[in-house]
């Protein structure tokens, strides 16, 4: 039999899907209600310094929806608004009521090493598993020089990952952010400085456009807006690249995400590297529930190949990606269509006409290819509304 249980420094996992910090995390009562449906764990809702001040504005989501469904959200959020108090006794009845369950505080204060110490030596004092030091919130932080902005600065990350851990006797994850040009950069910084492992990542930043009826900002404040973070399906396949250069640049640990909708997401993250995977937008969009699904699907596939635990899939996928000049350029595929499923629309003809190559066209209702100036780069296979061309030999 298969099983979801996984351990990494000695943190005991019964399963490996955690809350991210967020929203969902933001009330004991709700972390108490998502740990009796049956989450593996959950990352706190940034703790700061209470005399740490956050006004929120309203509203602070916008969405880019396809067909009725969500594919990304932009936030302006800021952190926790309960007190240190609030949290040192709500994770103590956590862990009274759920001991088998994982509690990460995500922390953040401004760059002084008081602030930060006295946070951690607080915290010590809970039966919490490990720290998440937020070093990647792109929006409301920043302007105040924490947040994104210490995680865009290898040497702010190393001052504060050194304070941390010098008290801290939990381990200590660095949450990174994807706004850099190398994540890896921070990362090997802050692992030098002590880190004992990498939560990415954190969402990216952007802007959720202009109505042009009102030419006024989506994400409407009074007929302003600002820059916020960007989470959901669309950023996926940045997650994916980031926790890959990661783990093929240290063997730290990997707390993965960023796009998970589903467990065929969070089995990617984990053969890319991640050891344990974290979700936000998808609960809050359809909420605690879909724990169930991740578990009996991740469960089910592992069954399938045969798999004792999630150890197996770890990094399984790793070794296939490579730089692009090692990549064989000696293959060539080319455009197999299927007369049954074409329709005869054309769309194919007209983009490789469009697009480069005008290796096709239509003859008899039907697309022609022609090898010979055909250089095999598939774009018409993905635009085909019938999926009627495969790339073959």
């Amino acid at each position: 039999m298969s099983t979801l249980k996984t351990s990494i420094l000695g943190i005991e996992f019964e399963n490996p899907f955690l809350l991210a910090s967020a929203p969902p995390t933001a009330l004991i009562e709700s972390i108490d209600k998502a740990f009796t449906m049956g989450w593996g764990g959950a990352v706190l809702k940034t703790i700061t310094p209470d005399d740490l001040e956050m006004t929120e504005a309203s509203p602070r989501y916008a969405t880019i929806k396809e067909k009725g469904k969500v594919i990304c959200l932009q936030n302006i959020e800021l952190l926790s608004h309960k007190s240190v108090q609030y949290w040192v006794e709500g994770i103590k009845y956590l862990k009274e009521k759920h001991p088998t369950k994982v509690i990460i505080a995500s922390i953040m204060a401004p760059v002084e090493r008081k602030e930060w110490q006295n946070l951690v030596k607080t915290l010590n004092d809970t039966p919490i598993d490990a720290f998440e030091l937020n070093f990647s919130c792109p929006h409301g932080m920043p302007e105040r020089n924490i947040g994104m902005a210490i995680g865009t600065s290898a040497e702010i990350s190393i001052l504060i990952t050194s304070w941390v851990k010098s008290v801290a006797t939990k381990p200590v994850f660095v949450k990174l952010t994807p706004n850099v040009t190398d994540i890896t950069w921070i990362a090997s910084a802050t692992e030098r400085a002590g880190a004992d492992g990498f939560a990415a990542i954190n969402t990216v930043q952007s802007f959720m456009g202009i109505n042009l009826e009102t030419l006024e900002p989506v994400l409407n404040i009074d007929g302003f807006s600002t820059y916020g973070g960007l989470s959901g399906a669309a950023i996926k396949p940045i997650g994916f690249k980031c926790v890959a250069q990661l783990r093929q640049k240290s063997n730290l640990p990997i707390l993965g995400m960023g796009g998970i909708s589903n467990w065929e997401d969070a089995a990617q993250y984990i053969t890319l590297g991640s050891d344990i995977v974290q979700i936000c937008t998808e609960v809050m969009i359809n909420g605690y529930g879909i724990i169930n699904g991740l578990k009996s699907g991740l469960l089910s596939y592992l069954e399938k190949r045969g798999m004792n635990d999630i150890s197996e899939l770890k990094n399984a996928a790793i070794s296939k990606i490579t730089s692009h000049e090692k990549l064989n350029k000696k293959q060539r595929l080319y455009p197999s269509i299927d007369k049954e499923k074409c329709i005869s629309c054309g769309k194919c003809v007209k983009i490789c006409l469009e697009s480069e190559y005008h290796a096709l066209s239509l003859e008899e209702k039907c697309p022609s290819l022609n090898k010979e100036v055909c250089e095999g780069c598939s774009l018409c296979s993905h635009v085909c509304p019938k999926e009627a061309i495969k790339m073959c030999r």
